[in-house]
């Protein structure tokens, strides 16, 4: 059987070579389609990058389950026993239409409902940020150190639109707690700033594919990855997540108790 280790080493081939697809298909024509509703898209290169992405994760760990957003992967996914690899294609679908800019490919592994492995690809910047388990997490090949642990009235925090304009007071007095206030609509990249001390703290109702990459890599630098109020999350359903430093955490959690 396949070790963690040998994994971990073709999954980064993996998310940068669906990093490459995206970034030579972003300039061409494709087909822009909406799902939900007009501000949440899909393209023709989601799709093809998740379709890439799952051939080539039933080759290298065949007996894995595979939960990814465009519906490519295991329809029925009920539990985490065993492998179990969450895939977003194209993370910050929006901005990669709009912009050609702040988009990242996220893929993780689950063990027995354990985070093992995290990759974030911040695609036009080329920067790979990874994660095992017990050995750190790196950008390209470099180690990424513990983000300072500072408050909120220290912090910038990232907080998703409608969650921003819902006028929850709560919500409202964290904004204006913190010392500003950011909006990049794009998970990856808002967990990239999280993890690297950019953002004290990123608050968004996330999906599984949303959150699986970020949270691996954010629990392995010690950071806090729960849902608003503190408890517990489940990786399997939507979920309001804050992840944050520990600090920020508890000025958050009073806030809202």
């Amino acid at each position: 059987m396949i070790s963690i280790k040998e994994l971990d080493q073709q999954a980064q081939q993996i998310v940068r070579q669906a990093g490459q697809n995206a970034f030579e298909k972003m300039g061409e024509d494709y087909q822009v389609d909406i799902k939900t509703n007009y501000t949440d898209l899909v393209t023709t290169i989601d799709r093809e990058n998740e379709q890439l992405i799952n051939n080539q994760l039933r080759k290298i760990d065949p007996d894995s389950q595979i939960l990814s957003e465009e519906g490519f992967g295991d329809r029925q996914i009920t539990n985490m026993q065993g492998h179990v690899w969450i895939v977003d294609p194209i993370d910050g679908t929006m901005n990669f239409v709009k912009q050609h800019n702040n988009f990242a490919v996220m893929l993780a592994l689950y063990v027995d409902g354990s985070p093992v492995l995290g990759y974030i690809l911040d695609v036009i910047n080329g920067r790979l940020y990874h994660g095992r388990r017990g050995d750190g997490v790196y950008v390209n090949d470099k180690k990424i150190n513990q983000p300072a642990n500072l408050g909120l009235r220290e912090s910038l925090l990232a907080m998703n639109r409608t969650l921003t304009l819902s006028g929850n007071p709560s919500l409202k007095e964290i904004a204006q707690e913190a010392i500003g206030l950011r909006m990049y609509g794009s998970a990856g990249i808002e967990m990239i700033d999280v993890i690297t001390g950019q953002l004290g703290a990123y608050i968004s109702n996330l999906k599984p594919w949303d959150l699986a990459a970020g949270r691996m890599l954010a629990e392995e630098l010690g950071l806090v990855v729960k849902s608003i109020d503190g408890r517990s999350i489940n990786v399997l359903s939507s979920n309001l997540v804050l992840v944050a430093t520990r600090q920020v955490s508890r000025d958050i959690r009073q806030i809202i108790n």
